[in-house]
């Protein structure tokens, strides 16, 4: 994707939503059905103001800390918070109170804390992709359990998957390696057939590969400020 550095915010943002747009044609989707997710992590509260003006709706953090601090700043805005940040069990239940949308359940622990709590939350289930169990995301062969844990608690409703690409494969083959654990899935929860995946660099194939929900950076926010 070109950088385009002195690209101001609504140049970048309109520039990414009509790609968007293109791709979802090409694939022969319709683009009303592709959410696309600003993630404004390491940016201030004032460049998600200007998003918002200029009809965006769906935000992503990914640390609780920033995350809860721009939900209390932004109470007077309509908008879908989505938290796709690696979660530690003792935050879960905290994250639980402001996010709308958990992309990034991993592990039973983590079902654990959200069951133990009184507001309802979306989730994705996030799959590892590659052979390092320390990353983020569930083993795929861990992945039938922890979708029969999450269908037994009723304070969350399953979404689908999430993944990221990993650096060292293709996108568009890692992405289909998703569809696949998808229809895995489907016999134990059919309605779980969202996919969050796709970032700056491979939202377009992200979008051919049939992701529901674009997590978008840089592309639109543009390079954190200076210092952060």
């Amino acid at each position: 994707m070109e950088d385009h550095p002195s690209d101001t915010l609504p140049e970048r943002y309109h520039r990414v939503m009509n790609r968007i747009a293109e791709a979802g044609l090409a694939a022969g989707r319709d683009p009303g059905d592709i959410t696309t997710i600003v993630v404004t992590k390491f940016h201030p509260v004032s460049l998600m103001r200007e998003l918002y003006g200029l009809g965006q709706r769906d935000f992503g953090e990914n640390r609780h800390q920033e995350a809860v601090a721009k939900h209390s700043e932004t109470t007077d805005l309509d908008v879908v918070w989505h938290f796709q940040g690696q979660l530690q069990s003792n935050k879960a239940k905290a994250v639980a109170q402001y996010a709308d949308v958990i992309h990034s359940l991993d592990r039973e622990s983590l079902l654990i804390k959200l069951a133990d709590q009184d507001r309802h939350v979306d989730v994705f289930i996030e799959v590892n992709l590659t052979d390092d169990p320390g990353r983020g995301g569930v083993m795929p062969a861990g992945l039938p359990a922890l979708v029969e844990k999450t269908l037994g608690v009723s304070q969350v409703t399953l979404r689908g998957l999430m993944a990221v690409a990993p650096q060292d494969e293709e996108p568009a083959r890692a992405f289909e390696r998703v569809n696949i654990l998808r229809e895995g899935i489907l016999p134990l929860a059919p309605h779980a057939t969202d996919l969050s995946m796709g970032m700056s660099g491979d939202y377009v194939e992200a979008i051919s590969a049939g992701a529901t929900h674009l997590r978008i950076g840089t592309a639109i926010t543009g390079k954190r400020p200076p210092g952060v």
